[in-house]
């Protein structure tokens, strides 16, 4: 897999991820970036733009690396945690999305996510940049049928909490414990027969005449809430 870009090569960095080759054009200038690769004796090889554009979209920066595909995390570690916070995507299929979730979910400290493993976003060079890197800073499990792994979170003492207009305002749930959010497909919301899993809903109040935030915003929203109330 070839990423491009400074921001998610400097994230590969500092998470240790195991770039096998790197491909810079020769006027890249970043000490700080080409120093931790010889640092780490990583490859280097010096090339022209346009062969940099063969690899990755022009965005690269003037860097390129080449790594494995991602590697999901398997659910059992999400199953024995105490307090956990976990996001569950009900089919979100937009990559820019996808990326934008996991960065957030990095930032607030998540404590994994689970997409299906059809219909959905996977993770890939797009995700990976949308994401900044945050990829390589939570966990993210990759499930068949997300009903049944939801009866699985339940028997370990999970609460599902799905995000829906006609749900509870945030300061009317209660976030302790282990919780499971669920934010729905960009379209169409949460599938029904994941709904009828939820133990609660909720919801965004608010103030203006949009009725529908995007799926990456909102749960960038929920999850900060989540977090701030079980701070207190």
């Amino acid at each position: 897999m070839y990423i491009g870009g400074k921001n998610v090569i400097q994230s590969a960095i500092t998470n240790n991820v195991a770039i096998k080759k790197v491909y810079i054009w020769h006027k890249f200038k970043d000490d700080f970036i080409i120093s931790a690769l010889q640092k780490r004796g990583i490859t280097i090889k010096y090339i022209d733009k346009t062969f940099l554009n063969k690899f990755a979209d022009k965005n690269h920066q003037g860097i390129i690396i080449d790594i494995d595909d991602y590697q999901y995390a398997d659910l059992d570690d999400f199953l024995h945690q105490k307090d956990g916070l976990i996001v569950i995507l009900d089919h979100v299929v937009d990559p820019q999305n996808l990326g934008a979730i996991i960065r957030s979910c990095e930032a607030f400290k998540i404590s994994g996510i689970i997409i299906p493993k059809d219909r959905s976003a996977k993770i890939n060079e797009t995700v990976i940049r949308a994401s900044s890197g945050g990829v390589w800073g939570v966990k993210i499990a990759q499930e068949t049928n997300l009903s049944q792994t939801i009866n699985l979170l339940k028997q370990h003492d999970y609460w599902i909490i799905g995000a829906d207009l006609n749900g509870s305002k945030p300061e009317n749930i209660d976030f302790c414990g282990n919780i499971a959010l669920v934010l729905g497909n960009e379209g169409f919301g949460i599938s029904k027969s994941v709904a009828k899993k939820c133990d609660f809903f909720i919801t965004i109040p608010m103030l203006g005449t949009v009725n529908s935030l995007n799926v990456s915003v909102a749960t960038g929203i929920l999850i900060y809430e989540a977090q701030r109330r079980r701070e207190k």
